[in-house]
């Protein structure tokens, strides 16, 4: 009877830690392994925004920032002409 207290706080202290263990390794790892994950299997999407942090980023910032400064009409025409140039059209075809 003395032995069994003592075993059990014992088991519970392990599973407790190992528990603990378990989530700060999951944290760390899901941080990075998101960008490797297929989009259709919940991954990043196409259009998400570097992470922060890079040189990309600075860049996605800095161009944010430059249409953030633009008149609204200029602002329009601009978007315009990228959506002429890539060939989308904004809702034309439903499915």
């Amino acid at each position: 009877m003395r032995f069994r207290l003592p075993s059990i706080a014992a088991v519970i202290a392990l599973l407790a830690s190992n528990l603990a263990g378990c989530g700060t390794v999951n944290e760390r790892l899901s941080a990075g392994m998101g960008d490797y994950v297929p989009q259709w299997a919940g991954g990043l999407p196409a259009d998400a925004p570097p992470r922060a942090g890079t040189p990309q980023y600075d860049a996605y910032m800095k161009e944010r920032e430059r249409k953030r400064l633009l008149p609204a009409a200029d602002r329009e025409k601009e978007e315009q002409a990228q959506k002429g140039a890539t060939g989308t059209t904004s809702g034309s075809a439903v499915r």
